[in-house]
């Protein structure tokens, strides 16, 4: 693992910005996923604690963190607060934010919103792939919108200083949580749909909402999302970036990797299954990719070139500076963006 050789401006920009990833599901048992992270100067992430998982096996996640803390606390810290990023920062490590891609743990109890928060989960996304009692996934046949539940849901989280998370989440459940929440909301990691017409992007007038409203979306470099597919480069990735910035202003665009580093056959299998339990999610089957061809998931190559784990960050700021953008624009869309969005939702 090596991390890329930097030229001045990369390096000035890397030593004072605040370098944020709004999401990394990578396998937090490798002691290369926490190397790369320290390596890629990397002040805070949002690490996935929970996709499909219920309640007590999601406690026992966060429980796992525990020891991780202790035994690599010299490149790692919890973080609740924007002060203990600012912390992470001045120390050199990286700031773990427990988050959930999935609002399953809850279950039908919203009080185990507080629960998780005082247990430092901080980012929550309505929905992963399909339906639960808060509303409807972006792969689901049909999308009503928020229930009754995920009405309260999205108060109670914007009550307690969560930030809601739509990247996974239906059209309509994705628009509907944009208009009743009273804080901004975010897209932690997506591109849009004028880029490639998918289902896991997310639509033009949703994204121009939410930025109104104060809200950020990260864009993913993971291929699949990417027009050019596994063809995809470096550059075809600073593209997107740059398109949202056109659209949506330079305060409203992050970085959101979805940097899975390390993950193994049955963290895939997992992953695209319906609900979690039956492999393959049949949207996935039906878009061509079958189970005959995903035997080997943790081998196939999700990323561009030069930008597949965490160490390669730099790598984004110093091609948006060949781009053009001035130093304090790539110091906001490699995390300013997130930390004026993590300032203002967690904020009592």
């Amino acid at each position: 693992m090596m991390t890329p050789k930097l030229d001045k401006e990369t390096r000035e920009i890397f030593e004072r910005a605040i370098v944020i990833d709004g999401l990394n599901v990578s396998n937090w048992d490798s002691p290369s996923v926490y190397e790369s992270l320290h390596l890629g100067g990397v002040t805070a992430i949002n690490a996935t604690v929970a996709q499909w998982e219920n309640y007590h096996d999601t406690l026992d996640n966060i429980a796992a963190w525990l020891p991780r803390f202790s035994h690599y606390s010299d490149t790692i810290i919890p973080c609740t607060n924007v002060e203990g990023i600012m912390t992470a920062k001045r120390e050199g490590v990286t700031g773990i934010i427990l988050g959930f891609q999935n609002a399953s743990p809850i279950e039908n109890n919203l009080d185990r919103l507080m629960v998780f928060h005082r247990l430092g989960v901080r980012i929550i996304q309505i929905t992963y792939h399909e339906a639960n009692l808060l509303g409807s996934g972006c792969f689901e046949r049909h999308d009503y919108g928020l229930t009754n539940f995920g009405v309260d849901a999205v108060k109670e989280m914007n009550r307690l200083g969560i930030l809601i998370d739509l990247s996974h989440v239906g059209s309509q459940t994705t628009m509907e949580t944009i208009e009743m929440s009273e804080k901004p909301v975010s897209v932690t990691h997506a591109n849009l749909k004028s880029h490639l017409d998918m289902p896991r992007n997310k639509d033009f007038d949703a994204i121009k909402l939410m930025t109104e409203r104060g809200g950020v979306i990260g864009a993913t470099c993971i291929n699949s999302m990417l027009r050019e597919g596994k063809k995809a480069t470096k550059e075809d990735y600073i593209d997107v970036i740059d398109d949202m910035v056109e659209k949506f202003g330079i305060d409203h665009v992050g970085i959101g990797t979805d940097f899975t580093q390390d993950q193994t056959e049955s963290f895939w299998r997992y992953s695209s299954s319906q609900q979690g339990t039956k492999f393959p999610l049949k949207i996935i089957a039906d878009q061509g990719i079958y189970p005959d061809e995903m035997t080997d998931l943790a081998k196939q190559r999700y990323y561009p070139v030069g930008l597949e784990t965490p160490d390669q960050f730099p790598t984004i700021a110093s091609l948006l500076l060949g781009k053009g953008y001035k130093p304090e624009d790539v110091a906001k869309v490699v995390g300013g963006n997130w930390l004026r969005l993590f300032n203002e939702v967690w904020s009592d």
